[in-house]
């Protein structure tokens, strides 16, 4: 038997090839200043949760599927009368991939689960928040091998976030594009 650690594969293709390509293009004068992914941070609200708690149960056992991760319920913070709902009432889950994690799941959202999407074409450029940061809407769960489209009842999206410390827009664009994130066209400034 080897002892030698588990690399995931983005993560070694991160230190061979994503820091030197930056480090070019960004003229950077060390390897600490070239941005890296911290964290992906998987959201889901659950349409009709303050009716039906079992909803909020399949959502965090669905999360937990595709991320290999346990997934947490996100509670209400305030009282909303209109909507019947109570402060700190299940409406959602989520759950924060670091370290090996994100790198598997990333690397299974670009190979397999994108490329499942009808008439994909790329992601959008347009969804970072001008501080290194980038959203990425997803319409369906089933796009992921891991859920079983039988015994899906509801098709809901889930907002996945990648947090890097890329200082600007162009940078993480950067960082994300090298590391295989399948955007449409060239980005425009």
């Amino acid at each position: 038997m080897s002892t030698e650690k588990y690399t995931p594969r983005l993560a070694a293709k991160y230190t061979k090839e994503v820091i030197p390509a930056l480090m070019k293009k960004f003229a950077y004068t060390t390897v600490m200043q070239a941005p890296k992914l911290e964290k992906i941070c998987i959201n889901r609200g659950v349409n009709g949760a303050v009716t039906d708690k079992k909803l909020v149960d399949i959502a965090v056992e669905e999360l937990n599927m595709i991320t290999g991760q346990k997934a947490v319920p996100t509670m209400s913070k305030k009282d909303i009368s209109n909507f019947k709902l109570r402060k700190g009432m299940p409406i959602g889950a989520r759950v924060t991939l670091r370290g090996e994690k994100m790198y598997e799941f990333l690397d299974r959202l670009v190979s397999v689960a994108l490329p499942r999407v009808r008439d994909f074409k790329g992601i959008s450029d347009k969804a970072f928040d001008g501080r290194g940061n980038y959203t990425l809407g997803v319409t369906e769960q089933i796009i992921f091998p891991e859920i079983d489209i039988d015994k899906v009842n509801k098709i809901t999206g889930l907002d996945i976030t990648f947090v890097t410390t890329a200082n600007t827009n162009e940078e993480a664009y950067e960082l994300l594009k090298e590391l295989g994130m399948p955007f449409k066209g060239t980005k425009k400034d």
